[in-house]
């Protein structure tokens, strides 16, 4: 996909401020057993086609409003994911800007996840 320049600008601005762990790395750290709150950035189609075994569905456009409620603890590691790791880094600027200084991003997102056949679920 082909984004415009105006929100790769502001993307590149978010990942200045933000930890961004490939998809390997947060494999590594989820099968070693670190507690890890996965969140699924992406709008309600994409979740329902598939997402990563375990996560939580908070889309971008809610998740501001939401978070609080769905992981109190502001100390709690999450590892933000979207399609590809742009969506989900502008997330993980504003959930630190709101107090969640363990939020980060996976670069590569979902597509680099699925691509390299690891596993995933569908909610039913």
């Amino acid at each position: 996909m082909k984004h415009s320049p105006g929100f790769l600008a502001i993307v590149n601005d978010a990942k200045t401020r933000v930890k961004e762990w490939d998809f390997r790395e947060v494999k590594k750290r989820l099968d070693a057993g670190e507690k890890i709150t996965l969140v699924d950035v992406r709008e309600d189609n994409e979740w329902a086609r598939g997402h990563l075994p375990g996560a939580i569905h908070l889309g971008k456009g809610i998740i501001e409003r939401d978070i609080e409620q769905a992981v109190p603890d502001k100390s709690a590691t999450l590892v933000l994911y979207c399609g590809g790791g742009f969506r989900s880094a502008l997330v993980a600027d504003n959930l630190q800007k709101m107090g969640y200084k363990n939020s980060i991003t996976m670069d590569g997102g979902w597509r680099a996840w699925t691509e390299a056949g690891l596993p995933t679920e569908k909610t039913e």
